[in-house]
């Protein structure tokens, strides 16, 4: 009976290591708490899943089950090579998601990610064999929880540590081992002659190696992307370390220096952590509304403020950066915003929505950027 329950989460689980589902669960978890995200993946999976258990349940009423079980090993061998393909993200898509809340964000995501992928397509091929169709149910959307919730995990502790491909290799091995046994086990006797199954094997073999070399290929070009990008985000982050420390007022006028205390220190101490490549994000709640230093900094160095604050917009419209670093930049940006304006803008989600926002604070400074921006670009 619960054979069903654990071929299904086995199977799903392996499916699911590293592919994009996992990756977008490690990202809502950096926008949204995590309990939202685990509930998010449990209605979308169990809502995909459940089409695919009673499409599946069905097919077994009309199709013998010799039959079902040799279009289940041509499926799983399928599954390998669909594994070995390259996910292309869609930020436009992932941008509408984003405009609900957060349990209906990424169960949606999760809904249609998974429509028509291996995953459901291997939920309908067991169910289509199972005794028991609730546990496969059961079974896929445990497995697609706590693949979530490990990617979740690894994604904080390890980071960029684990390849994706060597990930890929292990799922795309597994599900071809998974279908060539079945296919041995089902496939009439007449067609296991050897000429069959070298072609068989030949087919395969080409369809691999076309797949694995593309990734590689693809792997070096993201390579190469992300050299360039580390350059510039080097360049950026040395010069908005000059600026903010023209932004100091020095000991004369604070005397010893509190960075937990000082907007200044804060962002100086957030722009460490971004060079450094911390994996922690620094909170500080001890910050002061210091109006008389914030009027100091504006009054003797406003000019400075606005080109710390030019450099960040810079930063922030870079492609390539990592979430918890975004997350640090858009914390120095609302800390140059407050010294400029005694507010910040909460959101920066595109420069142009951003220069809108700035004009309702500041016609002059948001004219002087946005000329600035483009002069540049």
């Amino acid at each position: 009976m619960f054979a069903d329950f654990i071929k299904a989460f086995g199977l799903i689980f392996i499916a699911e290591m590293g592919d994009k589902t996992q990756i977008l669960a490690m990202a809502f978890a950096t926008r949204y708490k995590v309990k939202s995200v685990l509930m998010g993946i449990f209605f979308g999976a169990l809502l995909n899943h459940g089409l695919a258990v009673l499409l599946g349940s069905y097919l077994c009423r009309f199709i013998p089950v010799e039959t079902l079980q040799m279009i289940a090993g041509f499926a799983f061998v399928g599954f390998a090579l669909w594994t070995l393909k390259i996910e292309e993200d869609d930020e436009e898509e992932e941008k509408k998601r984003m405009s609900f809340g957060p349990v209906l964000t990424v169960a949606m995501a999760f809904f249609i990610g998974e429509l028509g992928d291996k995953t459901q397509l291997t939920a309908i091929t067991l169910s289509a064999e199972a005794s028991y169709p609730l546990l496969i149910l059961m079974g896929s959307v445990s497995a697609m929880i706590v693949t979530g919730g490990l990617g979740i995990f690894v994604g904080r502790k390890l980071g960029n540590r684990i390849p994706e491909f060597a990930i890929k290799l292990l799922a795309a091995s597994i599900f071809m081992i998974f279908g060539v046994t079945k296919l041995f086990a089902t496939v009439p006797s007449e067609y296991l002659n050897p000429v069959y199954v070298i072609i068989f094997f030949l087919v395969v073999g080409i369809i691999s190696f076309i797949r694995i070399k593309t990734i590689f290929r693809i792997r070096s070009q993201e390579k190469s992307k992300y050299m360039k990008v580390s350059k510039t985000l080097y360049d950026y982050y040395k010069k908005l370390n000059d600026d903010i420390e023209q932004l100091c007022p020095g000991k004369n006028y604070c005397g010893e220096c509190n960075e937990d205390r000082c907007i200044v220190g804060y962002t100086r101490s957030l722009i460490n952590q971004v060079e450094s490549h911390s994996e922690d994000i620094l909170k500080c709640e001890n910050i002061k509304n210091d109006e008389e230093l914030l009027n100091k900094i504006n009054n003797d160095r406003r000019d400075d403020v606005i080109e710390a604050l030019i450099t960040t917009i810079k930063i922030l419209n870079v492609n390539g950066i990592e979430d918890k670093d975004r997350i640090r930049l858009n914390v120095i940006r609302k800390n140059l915003e407050k010294i400029l304006f005694h507010m910040s803008i909460e959101e920066f989600h595109s420069f142009n929505k951003y220069i809108d926002a700035l004009r309702e604070l500041d016609n002059k400074i948001s004219a002087k950027i946005e000329k600035y921006i483009e002069n540049n670009n």
